[in-house]
């Protein structure tokens, strides 16, 4: 893999991390809601960004497999893929009442866009203290778009038993491009063992049976950007910078499947049916500046100053529960095509191109 090609493929993951590069530029600066207290800011965008995040981690458990037929013993595959998860139009928008906001908070009832919803501002906040107002903001809006391409890269390498192995890695890659500065790191392992070998005479039926797991694990790194009101209320703060924001991301994926294929002179037909699971947890860290109530005016100085750690762990909400999936791989020689769907909380299409041997 050239240096070029795994730039590209890390430009769009990394991408993929913030959540799309069209939706970058309102994006980033669309933080305001973290002046509020440190609970309610951590609620607005764990809501906010759930959607494009299980469609991440759906598109991540997709593309494992084209066959139920595992390599002979040193025969191997190498493919690159396209997942696309497609986010459900009911989480295109989430209800302010299933936040538990605290009292410092209102409205805390009304529907608000989600990052895959309209691309319209949500409701206009109000953050107070004592009676009095200290900031308002609007949740953020949407960006319409409601599909998650997660490009895959991976290797298949037959072992003994019945058995192959499958691995995907890229390695910690750091891309600095404008305002964006941020790095990637995933990496994927996957197992599959033929049951068709247990069943007498499965030689002459063109049918294949096996189980398969795969684990796949994300980390990255993306800025964001939370400045006070104006250049001029840097004054009130002593040796305190915000140019160091940061939103760390761990996605992880685990797919556990019993998988069949008939096999024909050309074409292959496959399919499966198991058990999905995402997770997500998502930390702060730099310097956020806030409101701080001073007599009856609002202030911004060095007591507002939070730390990224003062911001408690997001655990997105997981989406787990069955998965079926049904495709077809054509092949021509070495070269392999295949395509399928799978049907889950969150749908994925899953394209691919590889090479194969034994």
């Amino acid at each position: 893999m050239n240096r070029l090609f795994t730039k590209r493929i890390a430009t769009l993951m990394i991408t993929i991390v913030l959540f799309s590069s069209a939706a970058f530029s309102q994006f980033y600066n669309k933080f305001d809601f973290l002046k509020s207290n440190t609970a309610d800011g951590v609620k607005f965008l764990e809501s906010y960004m759930a959607p494009w995040i299980n469609a991440f981690g759906a598109g991540l458990n997709g593309g494992w497999y084209n066959t139920a037929k595992p390599h002979k013993f040193g025969g191997f595959d190498v493919t690159a893929g396209l997942n696309v998860g497609f986010v459900p139009s009911s989480a295109e928008t989430f209800d302010l009442s299933t936040l538990d906001l605290s009292t410092n908070i209102s409205p805390k009832t009304g529907p608000a866009p989600t990052i895959a919803g309209p691309n319209e501002n949500g409701p206009a906040m109000t953050y107070s203290a004592g009676g009095y107002t200290l900031a308002t903001f609007n949740t953020p809006p949407g960006t319409a778009w409601k599909y998650i391409p997660v490009p895959t890269a991976q290797i298949g390498i037959g072992l003994p038993l019945g058995t192959e192995i499958k691995g995907r890695f890229i390695p910690r890659l750091r891309l600095d491009q404008d305002k964006f500065k941020g790095d990637v790191m995933l990496w994927g392992v996957g197992l599959m063992h033929s049951i068709m070998q247990y069943i007498p005479g499965n030689e002459l039926l063109p049918v294949d049976a096996s189980i398969f797991a795969g684990y796949t694990r994300l980390n990255g790194n993306v800025p964001i950007n939370l400045q006070p009101p104006s250049l001029t209320d840097y004054a009130t703060y002593t040796a305190t910078s915000f140019s160091d924001q940061n939103l760390s991301a761990t996605v992880t994926a685990l797919n556990v499947s019993a998988i069949a294929s008939v096999n024909l002179a050309v074409i292959t037909f496959y399919g499966g049916l198991g058990y999905t699971k995402t997770s997500t947890v998502l930390k702060l860290s730099g310097n956020y500046p806030t409101p701080v109530l001073v007599g009856t005016n609002a202030v911004y100085n060095d007591s507002g100053v939070r730390k990224g750690e003062s911001f408690p762990e997001m655990n997105i909400e997981n989406f787990s529960g069955l998965r079926a999936n049904i495709g077809f791989r054509l092949k021509f020689a070495v070269l392999t095509i295949h395509a399928d769907y799978t049907r889950a909380q969150y749908n994925v299409v899953s394209t691919g191109l590889g090479i194969s041997f034994r």
